[in-house]
């Protein structure tokens, strides 16, 4: 099974209302992964979704709901953000040229075995290492039942 892990801008769209067509892909990818186990994330994604949802979506989302909903994403075992995460992530950033920030989600998602990196924040498609980019709002999750 394709361990993936996924974005904050994932989980932001899934609250946010404004557009409706992106909050129903979100959700309907979050709801395939959390019935088959294999969402994961770090602490930097759920921060950047504490901040984004509770600050920068209309209307905002509560602080104590934001908080209910990232002490539920526990259960995906968010990767905590160390040294080694660090290096990979100066490797990552060094060989693809791609930002700091998105090689450190690049970093999280190869050092938690994920081969789907699920974003809209890089080029679809592209593969970094083992983990390749998948836009969860050009592909639905049934691309998860598609040989590799």
């Amino acid at each position: 099974m394709d361990l993936v892990f996924v974005d904050s801008n994932v989980l932001v769209h899934s609250e946010d209302g404004q557009d409706p067509a992106k909050q129903e892909r979100s959700l309907a990818w979050l709801d395939v992964l959390w019935e088959r186990s294999c969402g994961r994330l770090s602490t930097q994604t759920l921060n950047e979704f504490y901040v984004n949802s509770t600050r920068k979506i209309t209307p905002p989302l509560p602080q104590g709901e934001a908080r209910a909903k990232i002490r539920r994403f526990q259960a995906w075992m968010p990767l905590l953000i160390d040294h080694a995460v660090l290096e990979t992530a100066w490797a990552v950033e060094a060989r693809y040229q791609i930002h700091f920030w998105d090689s450190l989600i690049v970093a999280a998602a190869q050092h938690q075995d994920c081969t789907i990196l699920l974003t809209e924040d890089l080029s679809d498609g592209q593969g970094y290492g083992m983990v390749k980019v998948v836009n969860p709002f050009l592909h639905g999750p049934e691309i998860l039942d598609r040989p590799q």
